[in-house]
């Protein structure tokens, strides 16, 4: 395979890659941040930080560069997506897969710095992140695999600062999951009927007219989950005054949600602040209460 990418084509990469569109990146960042900060008892070591945050935005826009990918050939049918470069043409399927390949080296460059414990666990994280983009065409629970591939920076976090994985990080993995599941559940409602038509595969077509009240639940437990992690964690009141606040922001979401597919888009990208308030909770802990 010939080498086709051209730094001239660099605004249909930026595209493919999402960048201009930083949603997906905080997703991820803020669960690695609230691992980094937990498991280093405060502000980590500006090395772990930079690791992580990098690793992060590379690893993102791999995962986009595979998804736009495997939906090539359907993304054309999609309202939303038919503008993006592989579904009309403006970069090939070859440049798509030398792109991808590219921000995983890269990605795994930055595993040099880390133990050989944290880079077996990277594998994982590589196996979902190529998988995610194909379980749509075979499963009704794509983001189920996409909330694991989101959350398994927080085991890595955590390996990388104290080489063991405690309760508390399994415990903060499934809220993750549970989150990750309920905001991306609002981006299926989004596309919804041209899903439908496409054949592709979504909980927002698994869940029918339970969908709303199955995201609440969601949302519940990934409080409920996260309440527990603050009782492992020792988190002060800080922290349950912003999980508090997430409440009043999944209460919102919902009234977003309820009144139009373009409300449900918002409700998608309200979950930002979710992200950033429960990790204001447990920066402020430490920054308050730390010995």
């Amino acid at each position: 395979m010939s080498w086709q990418l051209s730094w001239h084509r660099w605004h249909d990469y930026r595209l493919l890659m999402r960048l201009d569109k930083p949603i997906g990146i905080y997703l991820l960042l803020w669960p690695t941040w609230w691992a980094l900060w937990l498991a280093s008892g405060g502000v980590p070591e500006p090395g772990m930080l930079v690791i992580f945050s990098l690793g992060v935005i590379l690893m993102r826009s791999a995962g986009c560069v595979i998804n736009d990918y495997a939906d090539r050939h359907v993304d054309g049918l999609v309202e939303r997506t038919a503008q993006r470069p592989l579904a009309q043409g403006r970069v090939t399927a070859t440049e798509a897969l030398q792109l991808f390949s590219l921000l995983v080296i890269l990605s795994a460059s930055l595993l040099l710095w880390l133990n050989w414990q944290t880079v077996l666990l990277s594998l994982v994280a590589l196996l979902l992140a190529a998988a995610y983009p194909f379980m749509k065409r075979y499963t009704h629970l794509p983001q189920l695999v996409l909330g694991a591939a989101f959350s398994w920076g927080m085991p890595m976090a955590f390996m990388a600062i104290q080489l063991q994985l405690p309760a508390v990080v399994w415990y903060l993995y499934l809220a993750n999951l549970c989150w990750t599941v309920a905001y991306d559940t609002y981006y299926a409602m989004v596309d919804k009927p041209d899903d439908v038509k496409a054949g592709i595969k979504s909980t927002a077509i698994l869940f029918g007219r339970q969908v709303l009240p199955i995201i609440g639940l969601l949302q519940l437990l990934t409080l409920l989950l996260l309440g527990y992690v603050g009782v492992l964690a020792q988190l002060s009141m800080v922290y349950y005054a912003a999980l508090s606040c997430c409440l009043v922001a999944f209460i919102y979401q919902y009234r977003l949600a309820v009144s139009s597919r373009a409300g449900c888009f918002q409700a998608f990208l309200h979950n930002h602040y979710v992200g950033l308030l429960v990790f204001s909770g447990i920066a402020l802990h430490y920054f308050f209460f730390s010995a």
